[in-house]
Protein backbone atom coordinates (compact mmCIF):
# COMPACT_ATOMS: atom_id res chain seq x y z
CA UNK A 1 0.00 0.00 0.00
CA UNK A 2 1.13 3.56 -0.69
CA UNK A 3 2.23 5.36 2.44
CA UNK A 4 0.08 8.41 3.13
CA UNK A 5 0.29 11.21 5.69
CA UNK A 6 -2.16 13.94 6.65
CA UNK A 7 -0.52 17.35 6.86
CA UNK A 8 -1.94 20.60 8.21
CA UNK A 9 -0.29 23.60 6.54
CA UNK A 10 -0.20 26.99 8.30
CA UNK A 11 1.66 29.51 6.09
CA UNK A 12 1.02 32.35 8.54
CA UNK A 13 2.27 35.91 8.15
CA UNK A 14 4.96 37.93 6.37
CA UNK A 15 7.42 35.69 4.53
CA UNK A 16 5.68 32.58 5.87
CA UNK A 17 3.55 31.93 2.76
CA UNK A 18 6.58 32.38 0.49
CA UNK A 19 8.85 29.92 2.29
CA UNK A 20 6.06 27.40 2.88
CA UNK A 21 5.25 27.48 -0.84
CA UNK A 22 8.85 26.41 -1.47
CA UNK A 23 8.60 23.66 1.14
CA UNK A 24 5.45 22.30 -0.49
CA UNK A 25 7.12 22.30 -3.91
CA UNK A 26 9.94 20.26 -2.41
CA UNK A 27 7.38 17.98 -0.75
CA UNK A 28 5.81 17.34 -4.18
CA UNK A 29 9.23 16.32 -5.46
CA UNK A 30 9.88 14.05 -2.48
CA UNK A 31 6.54 12.30 -2.95
CA UNK A 32 7.29 11.70 -6.62
CA UNK A 33 10.75 10.35 -5.84
CA UNK A 34 10.07 8.24 -2.77
CA UNK A 35 6.60 6.84 -3.35
CA UNK A 36 4.48 8.28 -0.55
CA UNK A 37 1.58 10.72 -0.62
CA UNK A 38 0.25 13.49 1.60
CA UNK A 39 -3.26 14.80 2.16
CA UNK A 40 -2.82 18.51 2.90
CA UNK A 41 -5.20 21.03 4.42
CA UNK A 42 -4.25 24.70 4.57
CA UNK A 43 -5.48 27.00 7.34
CA UNK A 44 -5.65 30.80 7.24
CA UNK A 45 -4.25 31.30 10.72
CA UNK A 46 -2.27 34.42 11.56
CA UNK A 47 -2.55 38.18 11.72
CA UNK A 48 -4.90 38.76 8.78
CA UNK A 49 -7.27 36.07 9.96
CA UNK A 50 -7.19 37.36 13.52
CA UNK A 51 -7.84 40.96 12.45
CA UNK A 52 -10.78 39.85 10.28
CA UNK A 53 -12.36 37.35 12.68
CA UNK A 54 -10.77 37.65 16.13
CA UNK A 55 -10.02 33.90 15.95
CA UNK A 56 -6.82 32.33 17.25
CA UNK A 57 -5.89 28.71 17.95
CA UNK A 58 -8.99 27.56 19.81
CA UNK A 59 -11.22 27.73 16.74
CA UNK A 60 -9.19 25.20 14.71
CA UNK A 61 -7.90 22.97 17.50
CA UNK A 62 -10.02 19.95 16.61
CA UNK A 63 -9.20 20.18 12.91
CA UNK A 64 -5.46 20.39 13.55
CA UNK A 65 -5.59 17.54 16.05
CA UNK A 66 -6.61 15.11 13.31
CA UNK A 67 -3.42 15.77 11.30
CA UNK A 68 -0.32 13.56 11.41
CA UNK A 69 1.89 16.66 11.48
CA UNK A 70 1.75 20.45 11.14
CA UNK A 71 3.97 22.47 8.80
CA UNK A 72 4.17 26.07 10.00
CA UNK A 73 5.50 29.21 8.31
CA UNK A 74 5.74 32.20 10.64
CA UNK A 75 3.46 34.38 12.73
CA UNK A 76 3.65 38.03 13.69
CA UNK A 77 2.54 41.38 12.31
CA UNK A 78 3.10 44.97 13.52
CA UNK A 79 -0.66 45.59 13.27
CA UNK A 80 -1.26 43.11 16.11
CA UNK A 81 -0.19 43.91 19.68
CA UNK A 82 2.86 41.81 20.63
CA UNK A 83 1.88 38.76 22.64
CA UNK A 84 -1.57 38.19 21.19
CA UNK A 85 -0.53 35.86 18.37
CA UNK A 86 2.45 34.43 20.22
CA UNK A 87 0.51 33.49 23.36
CA UNK A 88 -2.92 33.01 21.82
CA UNK A 89 -1.77 30.73 19.02
CA UNK A 90 1.81 29.45 19.22
CA UNK A 91 2.06 28.90 22.99
CA UNK A 92 -1.53 27.74 23.13
CA UNK A 93 -0.83 25.05 20.52
CA UNK A 94 2.28 23.86 22.34
CA UNK A 95 0.24 23.56 25.52
CA UNK A 96 -2.90 21.93 24.14
CA UNK A 97 -0.97 19.51 21.94
CA UNK A 98 1.67 18.90 24.61
CA UNK A 99 4.50 19.58 22.19
CA UNK A 100 6.92 19.08 25.04
CA UNK A 101 10.28 19.14 23.24
CA UNK A 102 11.47 21.89 20.95
CA UNK A 103 14.28 20.29 18.94
CA UNK A 104 16.71 22.63 17.18
CA UNK A 105 19.68 21.21 15.26
CA UNK A 106 22.76 23.44 15.20
CA UNK A 107 24.78 22.10 12.31
CA UNK A 108 27.27 23.95 10.14
CA UNK A 109 26.84 22.57 6.65
CA UNK A 110 29.64 22.28 4.06
CA UNK A 111 29.93 25.42 1.96
CA UNK A 112 27.82 27.56 4.30
CA UNK A 113 29.68 30.60 5.68
CA UNK A 114 29.85 31.23 9.42
CA UNK A 115 31.01 34.35 11.27
CA UNK A 116 33.20 32.17 13.52
CA UNK A 117 36.73 32.22 12.12
CA UNK A 118 38.18 28.76 11.58
CA UNK A 119 34.99 26.87 12.40
CA UNK A 120 34.46 23.77 10.26
CA UNK A 121 31.42 21.49 9.83
CA UNK A 122 33.23 18.69 11.66
CA UNK A 123 33.30 20.82 14.80
CA UNK A 124 29.69 21.99 14.79
CA UNK A 125 26.98 19.32 14.89
CA UNK A 126 24.73 19.39 17.94
CA UNK A 127 21.07 19.33 18.89
CA UNK A 128 19.54 21.66 21.47
CA UNK A 129 16.42 20.28 23.16
CA UNK A 130 14.36 23.05 24.73
CA UNK A 131 11.58 22.28 27.21
CA UNK A 132 8.58 23.67 25.40
CA UNK A 133 5.55 23.86 27.69
CA UNK A 134 6.74 25.31 31.01
CA UNK A 135 9.23 27.85 32.36
CA UNK A 136 8.83 31.61 32.21
CA UNK A 137 6.71 31.45 29.07
CA UNK A 138 3.75 29.85 30.81
CA UNK A 139 4.17 31.03 34.39
CA UNK A 140 1.75 33.60 35.74
CA UNK A 141 2.51 37.29 35.83
CA UNK A 142 0.96 40.51 37.07
CA UNK A 143 1.59 44.25 37.19
CA UNK A 144 0.38 46.69 39.82
CA UNK A 145 0.44 50.48 39.55
CA UNK A 146 0.85 50.12 35.79
CA UNK A 147 1.63 53.31 33.92
CA UNK A 148 3.15 55.01 36.95
CA UNK A 149 6.65 55.30 38.37
CA UNK A 150 5.51 52.93 41.12
CA UNK A 151 4.81 50.10 38.66
CA UNK A 152 5.76 46.64 39.87
CA UNK A 153 5.82 43.66 37.48
CA UNK A 154 6.13 40.04 38.57
CA UNK A 155 6.69 37.07 36.23
CA UNK A 156 6.80 33.49 37.47
CA UNK A 157 8.56 30.44 36.04
CA UNK A 158 6.80 27.10 36.24
CA UNK A 159 8.91 23.92 36.45
CA UNK A 160 7.52 20.43 37.16
CA UNK A 161 9.26 17.11 37.66
CA UNK A 162 7.13 15.46 34.98
CA UNK A 163 7.69 18.21 32.44
CA UNK A 164 11.45 18.18 32.95
CA UNK A 165 11.71 14.39 32.99
CA UNK A 166 10.07 13.86 29.62
CA UNK A 167 12.43 16.21 27.75
CA UNK A 168 15.50 15.01 29.62
CA UNK A 169 14.67 11.37 28.87
CA UNK A 170 14.05 12.28 25.22
CA UNK A 171 17.47 13.96 25.12
CA UNK A 172 19.23 10.85 26.39
CA UNK A 173 17.41 8.67 23.85
CA UNK A 174 18.41 11.09 21.12
CA UNK A 175 22.04 10.96 22.27
CA UNK A 176 22.10 7.17 21.99
CA UNK A 177 21.96 7.52 18.20
CA UNK A 178 24.59 10.26 18.13
CA UNK A 179 27.84 10.75 20.09
CA UNK A 180 26.35 9.63 23.42
CA UNK A 181 26.72 12.86 25.39
CA UNK A 182 24.07 15.07 27.03
CA UNK A 183 24.77 18.49 28.54
CA UNK A 184 22.38 20.18 30.96
CA UNK A 185 22.31 23.97 30.53
CA UNK A 186 20.78 26.03 33.36
CA UNK A 187 21.73 28.61 36.00
CA UNK A 188 21.77 26.51 39.16
CA UNK A 189 23.89 28.96 41.16
CA UNK A 190 21.29 31.75 40.93
CA UNK A 191 17.96 30.13 40.02
CA UNK A 192 18.42 27.77 42.93
CA UNK A 193 14.92 26.29 43.24
CA UNK A 194 14.34 25.65 39.54
CA UNK A 195 17.97 24.69 38.96
CA UNK A 196 17.97 22.17 41.78
CA UNK A 197 14.89 20.45 40.38
CA UNK A 198 16.37 20.33 36.88
CA UNK A 199 19.65 18.90 38.21
CA UNK A 200 17.83 16.32 40.37
CA UNK A 201 15.76 15.09 37.44
CA UNK A 202 18.76 15.13 35.10
CA UNK A 203 20.83 12.98 37.45
CA UNK A 204 17.96 10.55 38.01
CA UNK A 205 17.40 10.06 34.27
CA UNK A 206 21.15 9.82 33.59
CA UNK A 207 21.33 6.76 35.85
CA UNK A 208 19.08 4.93 33.34
CA UNK A 209 21.60 5.56 30.55
CA UNK A 210 25.06 4.67 31.93
CA UNK A 211 26.51 4.53 28.41
CA UNK A 212 25.81 8.26 27.90
CA UNK A 213 28.34 10.86 29.13
CA UNK A 214 26.90 13.83 31.03
CA UNK A 215 27.98 17.43 31.45
CA UNK A 216 26.68 20.66 32.99
CA UNK A 217 27.14 24.27 31.76
CA UNK A 218 25.70 27.52 33.16
CA UNK A 219 23.71 29.35 30.50
CA UNK A 220 26.03 32.37 30.52
CA UNK A 221 29.02 30.08 30.06
CA UNK A 222 27.14 28.37 27.22
CA UNK A 223 27.08 31.69 25.36
CA UNK A 224 30.89 31.66 25.59
CA UNK A 225 31.51 28.02 24.74
CA UNK A 226 28.93 27.69 21.95
CA UNK A 227 30.69 29.86 19.35
CA UNK A 228 34.25 28.98 20.41
CA UNK A 229 34.11 25.23 21.13
CA UNK A 230 30.87 23.88 19.70
CA UNK A 231 32.49 20.44 19.35
CA UNK A 232 32.11 20.13 23.12
CA UNK A 233 28.37 19.58 22.70
CA UNK A 234 26.31 16.74 21.27
CA UNK A 235 22.81 16.99 22.79
CA UNK A 236 22.04 19.96 25.04
CA UNK A 237 18.87 20.02 27.16
CA UNK A 238 17.66 23.23 28.75
CA UNK A 239 14.63 25.14 29.96
CA UNK A 240 12.19 27.10 27.81
CA UNK A 241 13.66 30.59 28.10
CA UNK A 242 17.32 29.60 28.00
CA UNK A 243 16.63 27.37 25.01
CA UNK A 244 14.99 30.20 23.10
CA UNK A 245 18.04 32.40 23.62
CA UNK A 246 20.92 30.01 22.99
CA UNK A 247 19.37 28.53 19.86
CA UNK A 248 19.35 31.95 18.21
CA UNK A 249 23.07 32.14 18.96
CA UNK A 250 23.40 28.66 17.51
CA UNK A 251 21.59 29.78 14.37
CA UNK A 252 24.08 32.60 13.84
CA UNK A 253 26.96 30.13 14.17
CA UNK A 254 25.45 27.84 11.53
CA UNK A 255 24.93 30.65 9.03
CA UNK A 256 21.95 32.69 10.19
CA UNK A 257 18.28 32.43 11.08
CA UNK A 258 17.37 31.72 7.47
CA UNK A 259 18.98 28.26 7.57
CA UNK A 260 17.85 27.21 11.07
CA UNK A 261 14.97 24.85 11.73
CA UNK A 262 13.00 23.31 14.58
CA UNK A 263 10.51 20.64 15.58
CA UNK A 264 7.91 21.00 18.33
CA UNK A 265 7.44 17.36 19.29
CA UNK A 266 4.54 15.67 21.02
CA UNK A 267 6.38 12.77 22.62
CA UNK A 268 3.51 10.34 23.27
CA UNK A 269 1.57 10.47 19.98
CA UNK A 270 -1.50 12.04 21.58
CA UNK A 271 -1.47 15.04 19.21
CA UNK A 272 0.44 16.18 16.13
CA UNK A 273 3.92 17.67 16.23
CA UNK A 274 4.65 20.97 14.52
CA UNK A 275 7.64 21.87 12.32
CA UNK A 276 8.87 25.41 11.60
CA UNK A 277 11.87 27.51 10.68
CA UNK A 278 12.97 29.62 13.62
CA UNK A 279 13.04 32.93 11.75
CA UNK A 280 10.19 35.38 12.24
CA UNK A 281 7.68 36.76 9.79
CA UNK A 282 10.05 39.52 8.55
CA UNK A 283 7.26 41.80 7.29
CA UNK A 284 9.82 44.30 5.98
CA UNK A 285 10.88 41.92 3.20
CA UNK A 286 7.60 40.07 2.62
CA UNK A 287 6.76 39.80 -1.06
CA UNK A 288 10.21 40.84 -2.26
CA UNK A 289 11.56 37.34 -2.85
CA UNK A 290 14.46 37.97 -0.47
CA UNK A 291 13.67 35.32 2.14
CA UNK A 292 15.88 32.26 2.29
CA UNK A 293 13.50 29.26 2.20
CA UNK A 294 16.10 26.82 3.56
CA UNK A 295 14.86 26.92 7.14
CA UNK A 296 11.34 26.04 6.03
CA UNK A 297 12.56 23.30 3.68
CA UNK A 298 14.73 21.81 6.43
CA UNK A 299 11.64 21.91 8.66
CA UNK A 300 9.96 19.80 6.01
CA UNK A 301 12.89 17.37 6.24
CA UNK A 302 12.47 17.18 10.02
CA UNK A 303 8.78 16.48 9.51
CA UNK A 304 9.49 13.73 7.00
CA UNK A 305 11.91 12.08 9.41
CA UNK A 306 9.29 12.26 12.15
CA UNK A 307 6.75 10.62 9.83
CA UNK A 308 9.12 7.75 9.09
CA UNK A 309 10.18 8.93 5.63
CA UNK A 310 13.89 8.87 6.49
CA UNK A 311 15.24 8.51 2.96
CA UNK A 312 13.16 11.43 1.76
CA UNK A 313 14.22 13.52 4.76
CA UNK A 314 17.90 12.95 4.09
CA UNK A 315 17.50 13.71 0.38
CA UNK A 316 15.69 16.99 1.12
CA UNK A 317 18.36 18.00 3.62
CA UNK A 318 21.18 17.12 1.21
CA UNK A 319 19.56 19.00 -1.69
CA UNK A 320 19.11 22.06 0.51
CA UNK A 321 22.75 21.94 1.59
CA UNK A 322 23.87 21.63 -2.02
CA UNK A 323 21.92 24.75 -3.04
CA UNK A 324 23.05 26.70 0.03
CA UNK A 325 26.66 26.01 -0.90
CA UNK A 326 26.21 27.79 -4.25
CA UNK A 327 24.83 31.06 -2.86
CA UNK A 328 26.98 34.21 -2.66
CA UNK A 329 24.93 35.29 0.38
CA UNK A 330 22.39 33.62 2.63
CA UNK A 331 19.73 36.35 2.70
CA UNK A 332 18.38 39.31 0.78
CA UNK A 333 18.81 40.31 -2.82
CA UNK A 334 22.48 39.31 -2.52
CA UNK A 335 21.48 35.61 -2.60
CA UNK A 336 21.45 35.87 -6.40
CA UNK A 337 18.08 34.13 -6.71
CA UNK A 338 14.57 34.70 -5.44
CA UNK A 339 12.87 32.70 -2.73
CA UNK A 340 10.80 30.82 -5.30
CA UNK A 341 13.79 30.10 -7.54
CA UNK A 342 15.70 28.57 -4.63
CA UNK A 343 12.74 26.37 -3.77
CA UNK A 344 12.59 25.13 -7.35
CA UNK A 345 16.33 24.37 -7.39
CA UNK A 346 16.02 22.25 -4.27
CA UNK A 347 12.91 20.49 -5.58
CA UNK A 348 14.60 19.65 -8.90
CA UNK A 349 17.54 18.00 -7.14
CA UNK A 350 15.21 15.90 -4.99
CA UNK A 351 12.95 14.91 -7.88
CA UNK A 352 15.85 13.92 -10.13
CA UNK A 353 17.53 11.82 -7.46
CA UNK A 354 20.68 13.97 -7.56
CA UNK A 355 20.85 14.69 -3.82
CA UNK A 356 24.32 13.84 -2.50
CA UNK A 357 23.50 12.39 0.91
CA UNK A 358 27.22 12.16 1.72
CA UNK A 359 26.87 15.86 2.54
CA UNK A 360 24.70 15.01 5.56
CA UNK A 361 26.01 11.81 7.18
CA UNK A 362 24.31 10.79 10.40
CA UNK A 363 21.42 13.10 9.65
CA UNK A 364 19.22 13.92 12.64
CA UNK A 365 16.53 14.96 10.19
CA UNK A 366 16.45 11.53 8.59
CA UNK A 367 16.48 9.50 11.79
CA UNK A 368 14.19 11.42 14.13
CA UNK A 369 11.55 8.71 14.05
CA UNK A 370 13.95 5.90 14.99
CA UNK A 371 14.51 6.88 18.62
CA UNK A 372 14.50 4.01 21.10
CA UNK A 373 11.67 3.85 23.61
CA UNK A 374 11.97 5.38 27.06
CA UNK A 375 13.64 3.13 29.62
Amino acid sequence: MTRSHTIAVLPGDGIGPEVISCALEVLDAAEARFGFTTDRSEYAAGANHYLETGELFAEITDELRSADAILFGSMGDPRVTPGILERGFILEMRQRFQQAANVRPVRLYPGVPTPITGLTPERCDMVIVRENTEGAYVGGGSTVHAGTTNAVAMQESLNTYAGIERVVDFSFRLALGRRKKVTLCHKTNILVAAGQLWKEVFDTVAARYPEVETDYVHVDAMCFHLPLTPERFDVVVTDNLFGDIITDLGAVIQGGLGVATSANLNLDGSAPSMFEAIHGSAPDIAGKGWANPSGAVLSLALMLGHLGEGDAAQAVEAATVEVLGTLPALAGAEMGATTAELGTRIADIVRDGRANTDLVPGSLLATLATLPASR
